[in-house]
């Protein structure tokens, strides 16, 4: 056993040697949380999930990501996961919907289920499913996933053992794959919740109407830097808004059921001017009037670090596949533990305590 006055210089030397490596890595990519502002690194080092004040002085809560040499392993489970895979497919497209196909709006529903974490206090992530419960189906941000839920449900029931946490997260990823964009990474493991008690406070997803900090923001509490926010919003290259929904209206893209790097070419090439109706601040393009782009889109080409990763995307789609289809794995298993075969945990949330002291 340490001693306690040794333990305490462990725990200091390590949260120091965070806080350095992490001012080193993220000069320019503060994340303002209350009045005070921490940083959050993309690489292998251990990261900061949470500072809570007691009395007498402050105890730091260290958490470390699950790096690139940890064995991903899934959770043991008796679901054909390749069966649920071709039982989602089958429900991707209907003339009858939008732009022919449920894809978008399966994505739409990956991403919001997973959105929601933080690395404040560990909470929200796509684990437990609540999006089928209040509040969370009831936020503005979630409005119409209810279809894409309603959709799913036949799968649900098709296969006994699948959770709707990994039904959902597996439902954006197959959408994406369909659509013709990468392979994207997904191991099962999550588990429901019976209610929507756990649901985190709502305001977490991004608000479209916003610009480069509210992203900033959203995203650093994610744990997300400048360059996986860009790529991640390169999922605007499929489906539309509905004033029904977001309020917003229109497509990003002239192929808004097909996933490319159309987003950032188009938001670079085209000319864009603020549309003229009585909805919310919107954008359109000069020459046809036919697609949009939001505020928070035009952050990206506005804001210089931004704009970077707008420009190498918009050249480089095999680029943006790529670092898409890595940031997109990490959205879905932000916040959960997997269960290994020998019934250990390899998770995002493996405590720095836990992996000093055991």
């Amino acid at each position: 056993m340490l001693s306690r006055p040794v333990s305490r210089l462990l725990i200091a030397n390590v949260a120091r040697r965070s806080f350095t490596s992490q001012a080193r890595n993220n000069s320019r990519q503060q994340y303002q949380w209350s009045r005070s502002r921490w940083n959050f690194s993309s690489g292998k080092s251990s990261r900061l999930a949470a500072v809570t004040a007691l009395s007498g002085g402050i105890a730091f809560v260290l958490h470390a990501s699950t790096s690139p040499s940890d064995n991903k392993l899934s959770t043991p489970s008796k679901v054909d996961y390749n069966q649920v895979r071709k039982s989602i497919s089958a429900l991707l497209d209907d003339n009858n919907y939008d732009d022919g196909s449920y894809g978008p709006l399966f994505v739409r529903l990956g991403w919001h289920a997973s959105g929601t974490y933080s690395h404040i206090d560990s909470t929200g992530g796509s684990n437990g499913g609540c999006m089928r419960f209040q509040p969370e189906s009831d936020w503005d941000a979630n409005k119409g996933l209810h279809l894409a839920r309603e959709r799913l449900e036949s799968v649900y029931r098709a296969h006994p053992g699948l959770t709707y946490a990994d039904l959902y997260t597996l439902a954006a990823v197959v959408a994406i794959e369909e659509m013709g964009g990468p392979k994207i990474k997904w191991r099962p493991g999550r588990n429901d919740h019976k209610d929507g008690k756990q649901s985190p406070p709502d305001g977490r997803l991004p608000d479209a109407a916003q610009g480069a900090q509210h992203i900033r923001d959203i995203f650093y509490r994610m744990g997300f830097n400048d360059q996986e926010i860009v790529a991640l919003l390169g999922a605007h290259s499929m489906g539309r808004c509905h004033t029904d929904r977001s309020g917003f209206d229109g497509p990003w893209t002239f192929a808004p059921t097909t996933f490319s790097n159309e987003f950032f070419r188009l938001l670079l090439e085209e000319k864009w001017q603020l549309r003229r109706w009585k909805g919310p601040k919107q954008y359109e393009d000069v020459r046809t009037k036919s697609i949009m782009m939001l505020p928070a889109d035009m952050a990206l080409i506005e804001d210089p670090e931004f704009r970077k990763y707008v420009l190498q995307y918009a050249k480089d789609a095999d680029k943006f596949a790529k670092d898409f289809a890595t940031a997109f794995e990490k959205l879905l298993e932000l916040g959960v533990d997997f269960k290994t075969t020998d019934g250990s945990r390899q998770g995002k949330n493996t405590s720095l305590w836990s992996r000093i002291f055991g």
